[in-house]
């Protein structure tokens, strides 16, 4: 019996079928590398790319498809971000709800004396709010990089509401959005919502396979303003001795994973086949069902918002008495189900929830998941506790 996959917010899975079949038909038939020949395999590999890049834009409201840059996942794109935008002397604001991927970069260039940050206090809740985001603005920032919706609670946050303000009344200030846990899940428009550079894993909720992210770059933005922290082979103008300052190759050096976005463009095209909204509704639903199931059991805390509707699929939780990898290893041993403990890669979002540093017990319901597998996990929880 295969196992009850309930850790899709660390990777889908399993993959839509249509994935898999885009991936073996990509290799079969134009398995090229894109740019660097003429040749029908290498036009053919061009093709996708050219194809994924634009289908990506137009699913996150983004006018010229040309800044949408192909990363090796989530983390990949947020180190371009913060190190390429961030310049010796700029202050920049993220939340103790981040993942390290935030976290990591912004506290290694304030180490190095080259940047300051602050970072403002989420709510017990689980999010970040924007008047503590407003508040914390300096003459000095240059950057506000905040997570659409924290993977330790999944709560969505209001980007949109901040985005607006941003740019009404500090316009000079850039808007760097980490969507990893929501893109694919929750329509999101950058420019609608006011972002200037959209950061995401490709992996998640848009079904590709692993090695695969995104950052979307908005108008605002000029090629000086975004340096590179890869450079090398572009396929094109081989003669420059530095990187050809051009959307998107002056960031994307080498030969991208032409497979994985064949991949992450199938995923897309799957989504889209979906009715609006569907995939949200459904894992609310499922969220909600184990939400119930586990209502009134003094045994159990769950942690963030228990409003099903301010969520997307993931519900954190403790039980009484247990270590949330102890809980973890008998679900996965006992009774087959895959679900993530500890602290998530977000330490600060465990301090702000109070449970650092043992962590809880994560578990993210997908698309293909169902209610009686909901009630499968409950009922498990309920015989370990």
């Amino acid at each position: 019996m295969p196992p009850l996959y309930f850790d899709n917010a660390a990777t889908s899975y399993p993959k839509p079928p249509e994935v898999f079949d885009a991936m073996q038909r990509f290799m079969a038939e134009a398995g090229g590398n894109p740019g660097r020949s003429g040749h029908r395999l290498a036009t053919g590999a061009e093709a996708t790319v050219s194809a994924a890049r634009q289908a990506v834009a137009r699913f996150f409201g983004l006018a010229d498809p040309r800044r949408c840059i192909f990363t090796l996942n989530g983390s990949d794109a947020l180190n371009m971000a913060l190190k390429g935008i961030l310049r010796p002397g700029d202050h920049a604001v993220t939340s103790s709800l981040e993942h390290n991927s935030v976290n990591r970069p912004l506290q290694r260039l304030a180490d190095e004396g080259s940047i300051s940050f602050d970072r403002v206090a989420g709510t017990v809740d689980g999010l970040w709010t924007v008047d503590a985001v407003l508040r914390a603005l300096r003459p000095t920032t240059r950057l506000v990089a905040l997570t659409h919706c924290p993977n330790a609670v999944g709560v969505l946050c209001p980007v949109e509401d901040l985005g607006r303000e941003l740019r009404a009344h500090h316009p000079r200030v850039l808007f760097l959005v980490d969507a990893s846990q929501s893109a694919g899940i929750v329509p999101l428009d950058m420019e609608a919502a006011g972002i200037d550079v959209l950061a995401f894993a490709g992996h998640k909720a848009l079904y590709g396979p692993p090695g695969t992210g995104v950052l979307l770059v908005g108008p605002r933005i000029e090629t000086e303003d975004l340096q590179p922290w890869r450079e090398g082979g572009t396929g094109g103008d081989s003669a420059s001795p530095q990187q050809p300052r051009e959307w998107p190759h002056f960031w994307e050096g080498g030969t991208p994973n032409t497979m994985g976005i064949a991949g992450l463009l199938a995923g897309i095209r799957f989504l889209q086949r979906q009715p609006p909204g569907a995939i949200l509704t459904h894992e609310r639903s499922l969220v909600n069902r184990m939400i119930e199931g586990l209502a009134g059991d003094d045994r159990f805390t769950l942690h963030g918002t228990t409003d099903a509707n301010r969520k997307i699929g993931a519900l954190s939780l403790t039980v009484r008495d247990h270590d949330p990898a102890e809980v973890a290893l008998i679900l996965d041993q006992a009774f087959g189900i895959c679900a993530r403990p500890g602290l998530h890669c977000a330490p600060y979002a465990h301090r702000t929830l109070g449970t650092f540093p043992g962590g809880t017990l994560r578990f993210s319901p997908g698309f293909f998941n169902t209610l009686d597998e909901a009630d499968r996990v409950v009922q498990a929880l309920k015989e370990i506790a």
